[in-house]
């Protein structure tokens, strides 16, 4: 296990802000951690990472406790939290060069590497005064790889990355894992999520809501979408059968139905039988964006620092 966390507990006076709090990150996963506003994400994430200390519970990392052998389990993180701090006057290289010394052993080839792993290595000389909003971002996570950790810790890694810079985040995150890293990520771009995640967590007023697989989360409620050239005609038969009575049309002629024994090569071969040969059928699915409001109860945006 990666990152295990027992009745992690966090009260500022009388307000709790983290409640007995349970997470399991597997090695070599992308997990998620998601939530509304105020929900106790951010301070959730720097108990993690040894900034406050919890008011009760543990906090395991990479098979060490955290409280007890800080120092052996913290060089073994990465962490890109909120803005990276940065020198803003100082090129890339130099930047990633200070770091370097503060932590001993780093070579210049190995900067080399992780400025192309983030896509800096054209800018590197640049001050990165000169950089937008997603190239800070990506020298916040070259920061962090650097002594090449184990786990990386990330809150909102693709915050100011245009389209194509969420896409090259996303590679790059499929592969860290793939050379064997573990990442635990916040990110309130819940379509990303859903992409790069194995699994998540949801938290709402500092509790568990639940933690599961993306695909147990947005997997439907066993009923098919298909497309077929009389839709009207197919909904009338469907619905004349004890299996199909909740069978609907979408606005887009698409007939949303369940299937005989909840099977979808029975709906085809009932839809076949029946003439109407299915242009395509395939399972409904959920976006992880109505999980969450299902689940939170919120519609708010998620980017707020508890």
């Amino acid at each position: 296990m990666a990152l295990r966390t027992r009745g992690l507990t966090k009260r500022y006076g009388q307000r709790l802000a983290v409640a007995d709090l349970n997470l399991e990150v597997r090695r070599g996963e992308i997990f998620g951690f998601l939530g509304p506003n105020g929900a106790g994400k951010t301070t959730t994430i720097r108990m993690l990472l040894g900034l406050i200390t919890p008011t009760a519970g543990s906090i395991e990392i990479l098979g060490q406790d955290l409280r007890r052998q800080p120092k052996l389990v913290l060089p073994r993180v990465g962490a890109l939290i909120e803005t990276p701090a940065l020198y803003l006057y100082l090129s890339a290289r130099d930047n990633l060069r200070v770091v370097a010394r503060s932590l001993g052993g780093i070579s210049e080839r190995r900067i080399d590497e992780i400025l192309e792993l983030v896509g800096l290595s054209s800018r590197q000389k640049d001050r990165v005064k000169t950089y937008s909003l997603g190239m800070k971002q990506r020298l916040g996570l070259a920061l962090a790889l650097l002594h090449d950790p184990e786990l990386l810790i990330l809150d909102e890694p693709a915050n100011g990355l245009d389209p194509a810079g969420i896409v090259e985040m996303r590679d790059l995150l499929h592969q860290l894992v793939a050379q064997g890293k573990t990442i635990f990520v916040s990110s309130h771009l819940l379509s990303e999520v859903q992409q790069i995640c194995t699994r998540v967590a949801i938290i709402r007023l500092g509790r568990l809501v639940t933690e599961a697989s993306v695909e147990e989360l947005t997997r439907g409620r066993g009923e098919f979408v298909v497309r077929v050239e009389h839709p009207q005609e197919a909904l009338r038969l469907v619905r004349a059968q004890s299996w199909g009575t909740t069978a609907r049309l979408t606005e887009r002629g698409e007939l949303i139905t369940p299937a005989p024994d909840g099977r979808g090569r029975e709906l085809n071969r009932y839809l076949v039988e029946a003439g109407l040969i299915p242009d395509s059928l395939a399972p409904v699915t959920l976006d992880l964006e109505q999980v969450f409001l299902q689940l939170t109860g919120d519609d708010v945006a998620m980017g707020g620092k508890v």
